[in-house]
């Protein structure tokens, strides 16, 4: 039985072997990469690259260690058999989920979306090899049979079958949600590049980049455009591109007014998610009328970006971060807020 130091310890080699994938990979590494895009065209070798950066820089003893301290996990724990139903939208998305269930002293059993059933298993089977006393404690499933608890995520309509589905167990059951920003006609030229990474990054496709945002009224839109023009190379990959057109073929047939600049079309929408390629924006006038319509649909945001910090009096007061920012949680950044090794050390 692995104590809680050996897990931690194993969670840092990973990192260290993630980094080293990232910087140079190997030959096996790279056929993965090349699956893992054949199977899905959005996981390109950079996207997959910036994932494992992220996580190699999370996955150290000492943030692990500095994450674990607010909580008693015990050496020995009553394991529990989690199952974990996995997203796959960006690469390694439902990492997060297993790193805490075995960090917990749980058994973890994953149920990978098509989408990206690759990555996860290829770390999973390394973390294995780096600590022995892992290897009857990961596998992954088709089909959830036998559980004690389940986190799971997915769609809104998932979600109510989930919530159906699994309501006898103890569970985590997460939705839709996006990013919001909030800009003041105050940002500096470079905070739009910044603000780029929140929209851009793994193709705007996770509940943490940026799909709104919220402008003064009568915001000049011209310096956001030109700060955000370094990532036009976006308009190399076919299917964002494929995405950009019907958006604006759409929009041109319904008479919606919109701006673009040849990769992002932005317009006026009260809904926070918007499609691939679509940022929605909405003008405010008062900052205090803003405050109130963010509290009122903290359940639909799963961060804010700002460069000026709002009095917020939802859960959204603690979920704000800068510009750039969105696609690199901390460990404690819990998705829709909810904390998850609380959840695991009360099952």
């Amino acid at each position: 039985m692995m104590n809680l130091q050996q897990r931690i310890m194993a969670f840092d080699a990973l990192g260290n072997e993630m980094r080293i994938r990232a910087e140079a990979g190997d030959e096996a590494f790279e056929v993965l990469c090349r699956q893992a895009y054949l199977k899905n065209n959005w996981f390109t070798r950079g996207n997959i690259e910036q994932a494992l950066l992220a996580w190699a820089g999370q996955l150290t003893e000492e943030k692990i260690t500095n994450w674990l301290s607010e909580y008693s996990i015990e050496n020995e724990t009553t394991e529990k058999r989690v199952g974990v139903i996995n997203a796959g939208n960006i690469p390694l998305v439902g990492l997060h989920d297993m790193v805490s269930v075995l960090l917990c002293g749980h058994r973890y059993t994953g149920k990978n979306s098509s989408e990206d059933n690759l990555l996860l298993p290829y770390f999973a089977s390394l973390l294995q090899e780096i600590e022995p006393g892992f290897k009857n404690r990961i596998e992954f499933v088709d089909r959830l049979t036998v559980f004690h608890a389940v986190i799971a995520t997915g769609s809104n309509n998932s979600a109510r079958y989930f919530e159906s589905y699994f309501a006898k167990v103890p569970h985590i059951i997460r939705k839709n949600r996006n990013a919001v920003a909030v800009l003041t006609g105050n940002e500096r030229p470079g905070d739009f590049g910044k603000l780029g990474i929140d929209i851009f990054q793994y193709f705007g496709m996770g509940c943490r980049n940026v799909s709104k945002m919220f402008v003064p009224n009568g915001y000049d839109f011209k310096n956001f455009f030109e700060g955000i023009y370094e990532f036009n190379d976006v308009m190399q990959h076919s299917k964002y591109m494929n995405n950009f057109d019907y958006n604006n073929a759409m929009l041109l047939m319904k008479l919606v007014p919109f701006l673009q600049n040849g990769f992002l079309i932005i317009h006026e929408d009260d809904r926070v998610a918007s499609p691939i390629a679509v940022v929605h924006y909405e003008m405010y006038a008062d900052k205090n009328e803003l405050v109130k319509k963010l509290d009122g649909a903290e359940e639909q945001i799963q961060c804010l970006v700002t460069n000026e910090k709002l009095d917020l009096k939802s859960a959204l007061k603690t979920r704000q971060v800068g510009f750039g920012k969105a696609q690199s949680p901390a460990l404690n950044d819990y998705a829709d807020g909810v904390d998850t090794i609380r959840f695991l050390i009360s099952i």
